[in-house]
């Protein structure tokens, strides 16, 4: 009978330890297992980047044999570079955008000139200059376009002339100038 207390409190023990190693082995599964995920996700916006980067750098590319398709002869080698090169940058996931009537959206569209026009209820793309990419929803390019739509508002804070200065300016502060609309 004096063995069985010194057995039970060490059989309690190693149930202790068995529990504490237990609960161990599962928090680095728990971490690993983050790891794991996280490196994945790290990898695939790598992967992301990296193909939006060189898609990026091939749009000058496509705009030039969109410009020899718009302005010279089609010839059939030239309208299977551009088939190709479309059908490969859509099966990428490459989509243009900016067409006419478009409203105008600035983040994903530069203006370059904006036409008054007094009846018009909100800002239009009036003309597309140079198409926008997408790949995926990530932003390639914006497309290059002029805008229609009413007078921009006037602010109702007079600015400063070029070159005027504040009492609360810094005298090291430059110079910049003002841009009036």
């Amino acid at each position: 009978m004096t063995r069985s207390g010194p057995q039970r409190t060490e059989l309690q023990q190693l149930r202790r330890l068995v529990q504490e190693r237990t609960a161990d082995l599962q928090r680095v599964k728990a971490e690993y297992d983050n790891y794991r995920k996280r490196v994945r996700r790290d990898r695939l916006a790598v992967r992301e980047i990296a193909a939006a980067n060189v898609l990026k750098a091939l749009l000058p590319v496509l705009d030039a044999v969109d410009r020899a398709c718009a302005n010279e002869p089609l010839t059939p080698g030239l309208k299977d570079i551009a088939g190709s090169l479309e059908e490969q940058l859509g099966s990428l996931g490459v989509t243009s955008f900016g067409e006419v009537g478009d409203p105008f959206d600035p983040a994903c569209h530069d203006a370059l000139t904006h036409h008054v026009c007094a009846a018009a209820d909100g800002l239009v793309c009036s003309a597309v200059l140079r198409p926008g990419y997408r790949l995926g929803e990530h932003l390639l390019r914006p497309a290059t376009v002029e805008v229609t739509g009413p007078a921009l508002p006037a602010s109702g804070a007079p600015e400063p002339e070029y070159g005027a200065r504040g009492s609360s300016a810094r005298a090291d502060k430059p110079r910049l100038p003002v841009v009036r609309s």
